[in-house]
This record gives C-alpha cells, structure tokens and sequence, in this order.
C-alpha cells in the first residue's frame, strides 16, 4: 500500500467495457512526512476520493480484491481516504491540518 494525494481526474470515453462506470483519478505519492515522492499512478477510485485528498492506494494484484476491482483489469485502486497518520507516536499528518 502507498499514500498518496489525489492530484487530477482522468477521463476517457472509450475503455474496456468493465469499466464502465468507473472513477479514474491521478494520484501523487507521498512519504510519510506527507512529501512528494515524484511518483504518480492512475487509480480506479473505490472510495469516493476528491482532488486534494490524501488517500490509500493498493497496487498489483492486491487492487483487484475490492468490489470496485473484482475481475476488472486494475492495477491500482483507492481504497481509502486517511484522516490522519501517527508513526513512532507523533502525528505526521492530520486530514483539515488540525
């Protein structure tokens, strides 16, 4: 599983018939400290994510393990949307920055 920020929207009338239907958002991913990686992915949004929201993303054959994924040609999913992360007992990140 990778963190990551949603970024943009992906748009694209014609696709695999599978999915139909589906979101497909452009996520950067983050560090632990809630800095950029450089690295993006396009994700099938399981969740309901929006831009700017920071997010869980599964890749490889994890991300066809949700119902939004089951027997689609998926290789990444949000299947999450993080209110906050702690690592070591000190909060990194908190969703609203409160």
């Amino acid at each position: 599983m990778q963190l990551g920020r949603v970024v943009g929207t992906v748009v694209s009338t014609a696709k695999e018939s599978s999915l139909e239907g589906r979101k497909l958002l452009v996520v950067r991913n983050i560090n632990l400290d809630a800095a950029d990686t450089g690295a993006y992915v396009v994700a099938i949004d399981a969740v309901g994510a929006g831009v700017g929201e920071v997010v869980l993303v599964a890749t490889g054959s994890s991300a066809r393990l949700t119902e939004a994924t089951k027997d689609r040609p998926s290789d990444a999913v949000i299947m999450a949307i993080v209110d906050s992360w702690d690592v070591e007992g000190v909060t990194k990140w908190r969703k609203g920055g409160a």
